[in-house]
C-alpha cells in the first residue's frame, strides 16, 4: 500500500468515525422506545420502567416503555431486530432470549447477529410455588403429587421463557407427566395461580414475592445457591432434595444489531450510573436480585454462556415449540 492510499483510507475512517462520535455524543434529540416483551406489571416491566424513568430524567427526552408480549418474547425480538440501529428502539429483555434458537424450529432473527447487547442489570432466582390450595407442604409432596395425577397441569410465562423451560428440566429431572398451561406474562399467570385455574408453576421471585408474604401463593423452593433473607424459611432446591437444580432469570438491555460501538457505550455509561446509585441496586435487591450491572463486552460473553446452557437444558428436557 503507498502513502498516498494508506492516507486516503486514513481520511475515510476518520470521515466515518466523526459523524458516529458526534451522533453518540448528542444522543438523544427525541423520545427513544423501550420495548419489553411482556405486559405491564412483571419483573420485566418493573425494572424497565425503573431504568425508563431515570433515563428520560437524565437524557431530556422522554423514554417510554412499550410493552409487546407474546409468542415466548418472539413479537417484541423481532420487532427490535428490524428497526433502525439509532438508538431510538431499545430492548429490556430476559433470559428467554438466549432460549428461543435451541427452542423453536424456526426463529425469525439471530439472538447474536441482530442485536447489540448494552448492559446486564440483575439476575433474579426462580421460585416454584403452587396455590395454597394444593395439599402440598414439600417438594417431596409436590413431586409425589405429580406422579399420583398424570397431566396434572403448570403455568408459565410463555413458550420458550426461562420458567417455562425450567418446568421442563424439573419435569423431565423427576419423570414427571405434567400439562404445559402458557401465558402471556407474569401478571396474567399469577392471576389464575391464585385463583386456582392451575395448581403450580415457578415464577420470578421479585413476582411471587408479595404474594407468598400475603399468603396468597405458597412456597416450594428456591432455584438459587443459597436462601433469600425477604423468604428465608424456603428451602433452596438443594436442600429440598435436589442438588444442582438453579435456574434464575435476567434482564439485559439490548439494541438493534446495528447500532454503533460509540453509541452502544453512550447509552452503557447512562445506564451504568442509575444502576449503581445506591436507591436503585437497593429496589433490585428487594425485589430479590443481584445487580450485576456489566460492560457491553461482558455482557455478551454472558449471552453466549447462557447460549450454550439453555441448548444443552432443550437437550436435556426435550423441549420443543413449533
Amino acid at each position: 500500500m503507498n502513502l498516498k492510499t494508506f492516507g486516503a483510507r486514513a481520511l475515510l475512517a476518520c470521515a466515518i468515525a466523526l459523524p458516529l462520535a458526534a451522533t453518540a455524543q448528542n444522543y438523544p434529540t427525541k423520545p427513544v422506545s423501550l420495548v419489553v416483551p411482556y405486559p405491564a406489571g412483571g419483573a420485566t416491566d418493573v425494572i424497565a420502567r425503573m431504568v425508563a424513568d431515570k433515563l428520560t430524567q437524565s437524557w431530556g427526552h422522554p423514554v417510554v416503555v412499550a410493552n409487546k408480549p407474546g409468542a415466548g418474547t418472539l413479537i417484541a425480538a423481532e420487532f427490535v431486530a428490524r428497526a433502525p440501529g439509532d438508538g431510538y428502539t431499545l430492548y429490556m429483555t430476559t433470559a428467554a432470549h438466549t432460549i428461543g434458537a435451541s427452542l423453536y424450529k424456526k426463529v425469525p432473527f439471530d439472538p447474536v447477529k441482530d442485536f447489540t447487547p448494552i448492559t446486564l442489570t440483575s439476575t433474579i432466582p426462580l421460585v416454584l410455588v403452587t396455590n395454597p390450595s394444593l395439599p402440598v407442604k414439600s417438594l417431596s409432596d409436590l413431586i409425589a403429587k405429580a406422579k399420583s395425577d398424570p397431566g396434572m397441569s403448570f403455568a408459565s410465562t410463555g413458550n420458550g421463557t426461562p420458567q417455562h423451560l425450567t418446568m421442563e428440566l424439573f419435569k423431565a429431572q423427576n419423570k414427571l407427566t405434567l400439562t404445559h398451561v402458557p401465558y402471556k406474562g407474569d401478571s396474567p399467570m399469577i392471576t389464575d395461580l391464585i385463583g386456582g385455574q392451575v395448581p403450580m408453576a415457578f415464577v420470578t421471585l421479585s413476582a411471587a414475592l408479595p404474594h407468598i408474604k400475603a399468603g396468597k401463593l405458597k412456597a416450594i423452593a428456591l432455584a438459587h445457591s443459597k436462601r433469600v433473607e425477604a423468604i428465608s424459611s424456603v428451602p433452596t432446591f438443594a436442600e429440598a432434595g435436589m442438588p444442582g437444580f438453579v435456574a434464575a432469570t435476567w434482564f439485559g438491555l439490548f439494541g438493534p444489531g446495528t447500532m454503533s460501538p460509540e453509541l452502544t457505550n453512550r447509552i452503557y455509561r447512562d445506564v451504568a450510573k442509575i444502576v449503581a446509585v445506591p436507591e436503585f441496586t437497593a429496589k433490585l435487591k428487594d425485589m430479590g436480585g443481584d445487580v450485576d450491572n456489566s460492560t457491553p463486552q461482558a455482557f455478551q460473553a454472558h449471552i453466549q454462556a447462557e447460549l450454550k446452557r439453555w441448548a444443552e437444558a432443550v437437550r436435556l428436557s426435550g423441549a420443543q415449540v413449533d
